[in-house]
């Protein structure tokens, strides 16, 4: 694997564990895709710090279980603002 590629995956996974930002979030702060976030977090970045690896993932599995939520919030927000 290439250095800078690396670099970027234990750069991502500081960045989800200190801000707890979702792949989304993450992917838009570094200008590039979410499949490359998280190939980065689940496939890169064991080869190269494992627990890192796990620290970030629990990260991402938390903003995974709670997505459905968010959208929810998300979506009463745009109506309470349609009816005012």
């Amino acid at each position: 694997m290439k250095k800078y590629i690396e670099e970027r995956a234990v750069e991502i996974a500081n960045y989800i564990i200190e801000s707890n930002a979702t792949v989304r979030q993450t992917a838009k702060r570094f200008g590039i895709s979410k499949s490359t976030v998280h190939k980065d977090v689940t496939e890169r970045l064991i080869q190269v710090n494992p627990s890192l690896a796990k620290q970030a993932r629990r990260v991402l599995d938390t903003n995974k279980a709670e997505r459905h939520i968010r959208g929810g919030l998300a979506t009463r927000e745009k109506y309470l603002h349609q009816q005012a």
